[in-house]
């Protein structure tokens, strides 16, 4: 008896709709996050970079991609915020003394003469005393815009301390999630920046698979309460 062996050319599984959103738009808020940071740095970060895919997250960036936005209860602003202003993109300069020993100079650039660049990775937690400053018995710390003091992020809120510093390390820049941002002065624009509505640049919404994440500059949210 004779045999006959069959090959079949089996193509490779199309990737979905969604999972080509999520590529694309993590490569591309990587590059809006990271912009200006040295080659080297930008090349570890990339090397160590995960994307965790799931339902939630494929759904988020897809509808962001298709023109819908983020998922609620993010809010969304449009590009009038960041219109030229008095100074830069704000009316004011930022406050003359901010809290954690901020640099007030890498402070005004970022927050009113920037839309990409970003205080470097690991800035909040080793060139700031907000770690010496901070802890569990701190409870809920209130983050006030660097420019005008009004009130922008509470945390940890629904989490312990220790989960917001780790994440907030592995991510390289203090990540807040949404119940922890005041939506009364933050907004979120359509390419992910995150703003505040007097102008002020915070940060990037990059979200995961727990939902949106937000990574703001320490130096942005430094600012002391309105007398």
């Amino acid at each position: 008896a004779t045999s006959m062996r069959v090959t079949t050319n089996i193509p490779p599984p199309a990737m979905s709709t969604a999972s080509i959103c999520v590529l694309a738009l993590t490569a591309a808020s990587a590059g809006a996050f990271s912009a200006g940071r040295p080659a080297t740095a930008l090349a570890r970060a990339s090397a160590t970079r995960r994307v965790h895919s799931s339902p939630s997250l494929q759904m988020n960036i897809f509808n962001q991609l298709m023109g819908a936005g983020y998922a609620e209860p993010c809010v969304m602003g449009d590009e009038s915020i960041m219109s030229e202003k008095a100074h830069g993109t704000s009316d004011v300069p930022v406050q003359e003394s901010l809290r954690w020993n901020c640099d007030r100079e890498t402070a005004d650039r970022i927050c009113n003469f920037n839309r990409h660049y970003a205080e470097y990775a690991g800035y909040w937690d080793g060139a700031t005393s907000f770690l010496k400053e901070e802890g569990p018995e701190s409870g809920e710390i209130t983050f006030y815009d660097s420019n005008t003091g009004k009130p922008l992020f509470v945390a940890p809120r629904g989490r312990s301390w220790e989960d917001f510093v780790r994440e907030s390390k592995a991510h390289g820049w203090p990540s807040f999630r949404d119940e922890e941002t005041i939506w009364d002065d933050v907004r979120v624009l359509p390419n992910g920046e995150a703003v505040s509505l007097a102008g002020t640049h915070l940060g990037h919404n990059l979200p995961d698979g727990k939902g949106n994440r937000y990574c703001i500059n320490l130096v942005s949210v430094a600012g002391k309460p309105q007398q």
